[in-house]
């Protein structure tokens, strides 16, 4: 499935007040593309809740979900290595930093890691083995049209701005909630597993953390001439993500009415 991508015009991200700073309303301007992105609003979550209880134990169906949401999350894991502006001695200690909280897990564990024992605990029957996730051009070779675009895509948006990182910040809660609250109709096992449980920690709406958006405003504030490349990423970072959840949706349907 490809992905149709919004290109919103410069002059949607016109700042109001002569005398507004940008970099201020930075944060404003991301919650705004979060929330018209929010990704729970997509069907495919509630269409996966849906699914009568043969076909959400569909060990091939589970697998496939996993192939698509795992490789979408890879190739954001390792845009993060690539992001610039981030190269001054005390950007250099921040960006370590995200690494660290990205992949930094305790006891030497990672998020990829907890992903695909999460959804071996539910059956699924793996098409990748874990370190089958490597070279992204490789990966893309083995992946359906649409989640490949996103795959490339990815790679692109993070090593240009720092927008595709904070809107995918923004909004990572949201899907993650969404996608345990989805597999628990079926599988209650799922709320237990590390990979979900720090999310589910903490009550629905509360604020993400926002080491994405204070960095980016950090080096807004220095650079102001980036804000509108910034936002215009971000916007299409989220509108990639709405194609993962359709593609994800795809394989729900067909696994609830295998005639078609």
């Amino acid at each position: 499935m490809s992905i149709a991508l919004h290109q919103p015009a410069a002059a949607e991200f016109a700042w109001s007040g002569a005398n507004a700073n940008p970099a201020e309303q930075f944060p404003g301007s991301i919650a705004a593309i979060a929330a018209d992105h929010r990704p729970s609003r997509m069907p495919f979550f509630a269409r996966l809740g849906g699914l009568p209880g043969a076909e959400a134990h569909n060990p091939p169906m589970l697998g496939q979900i996993y192939l698509v949401y795992q490789s979408a999350m890879h190739a954001m894991r390792a845009g993060i290595y690539f992001m610039p502006h981030l190269d001054s001695p005390v950007m250099r200690r921040r960006k370590l930093r995200i690494y660290m909280e990205d992949e930094g897990v305790a006891g030497g564990d990672t998020h990829h890691y907890q992903l695909a024992r999460a959804f071996r605990s539910i059956g699924a029957a793996m098409p990748l083995g874990d370190e089958e996730f490597g070279d992204l051009g490789e990966l893309c070779r083995r992946l359906d049209r649409g989640t490949a675009h996103f795959v490339r895509l990815a790679r692109s948006l993070y090593s240009r701005s720092l927008g595709a990182w904070c809107i995918a910040e923004a909004m990572s809660d949201d899907w993650m909630r969404a996608l345990a609250q989805a597999l628990a109709v079926h599988h209650l096992e799922i709320v237990g597993q590390p990979y979900f449980a720090a999310t589910l920690s903490h009550a629905p709406g509360e604020p993400p953390p926002a080491e994405a958006i204070t960095v980016t405003q950090t080096v807004l504030r220095e650079r102001p001439s980036l804000i509108e490349e910034t936002l215009r990423d971000a916007e299409i970072m989220a509108d990639a993500l709405d194609g993962i959840w359709e593609s994800l949706d795809a394989i729900v349907r067909a696994a609830a009415d295998p005639a078609n």
